[in-house]
């Protein structure tokens, strides 16, 4: 059994622990409810913006159809591996690394797959494959629209001009604070809605097009790739708080269960080596008496 110095020692340190996680917590709910509020807010404009865009991409004659949804052969992926700058959020990023290894082994095992990284816990990771071709921290220190449509032209560019043949984007959905939904998405080429033309053309209304439905579409489709990687940020950073809060709960009860356990543990070695010093007494005093 430890001698009581350790176990005292011990208790301080676990007290310490638990006070850093029950903070971190506190300060992770504070910050879930922001992003939370931002993403919910957020996800039917981009959800609406991303059906209407299908309904009409649908009825589009194949010979008007975008350079963004040119259907290729895929013999080079990049898939957008979305993680976060900070650990110590249970299985948050280890979720997006492995997905994003699965994807690169099995899903597209026959081309060649590269990696653009948002966030540094993916990056840390995933660079060492050595087919990293861009990464971005930053972006986290001030998320804004602008900031992440620079980074969804860059992507727009590197399909339309035939480097890649697809492009996936992988994230944490937020569903709660303690559930985080894995996605693998497809971000380019775009997908028409999975109907035929003519089912489409009876479920999309009667809109009037000015000046014609081919140059509406080619406007709405930058906005809405630019929309749809922006609302998978938002998702993420919302996911990372909700993980994170989890994560310190759980490691703060741990910590409180730890602490008990060693409470017990040194009140019993104390009363152990109470009884002896008492035996010791009593013996002495006998011994003297005798």
């Amino acid at each position: 059994m430890a001698n009581l110095k350790e176990i005292r020692s011990r208790i301080t340190s676990v007290g310490s622990t638990m006070q850093i996680t029950s903070a971190m917590k506190m300060v992770s709910a504070a910050k879930l409810k922001k992003a939370q509020d931002a993403i919910t807010a957020m996800r039917p404009y981009a959800d609406k913006l991303t059906e209407l865009l299908q309904n009409l991409s649908a009825t589009l004659d194949a010979d008007s159809g975008s350079a963004y949804a040119d259907q290729r052969e895929v013999k080079k992926v990049l898939v957008v591996a979305i993680t976060s700058n900070r650990g110590l959020a249970g299985a948050f990023n280890s979720n997006i690394v492995k997905e994003a290894k699965r994807t690169a082994s099995e899903d597209f095992a026959g081309a060649s797959v590269d990696f653009v990284t948002l966030g540094k816990k993916g990056n840390d990771i995933l660079k060492k494959s050595g087919k990293v071709v861009h990464n971005n921290n930053d972006l986290f220190d001030d998320l804004t629209f602008d900031v992440v449509a620079n980074i969804a032209d860059m992507l727009m560019e590197k399909f339309s001009t035939g480097e890649y043949d697809k492009v996936v984007l992988l994230y944490n959905k937020f569903k709660n604070a303690a559930t985080q939904v894995v996605m693998n998405e497809q971000f380019l080429p775009i997908m028409p809605a999975a109907v035929d033309a003519e089912e489409a053309q009876a479920a999309t209304p009667d809109y009037i097009f000015e000046p014609n439905k081919a140059e509406i579409v080619e406007e709405l489709i930058p906005k809405s790739l630019k929309t749809q990687l922006f609302k998978a940020i938002r998702d993420s950073v919302a996911s990372e708080h909700g993980a994170r809060m989890t994560a310190m709960h759980k490691a703060t009860d741990n910590a409180s269960e730890l602490k008990a356990d060693l409470t017990l543990e040194y009140n019993k070695a104390r009363q152990a080596a109470i009884t002896g010093e008492i035996l010791e007494i009593v013996g002495g005093a006998e011994a003297l008496a005798g």
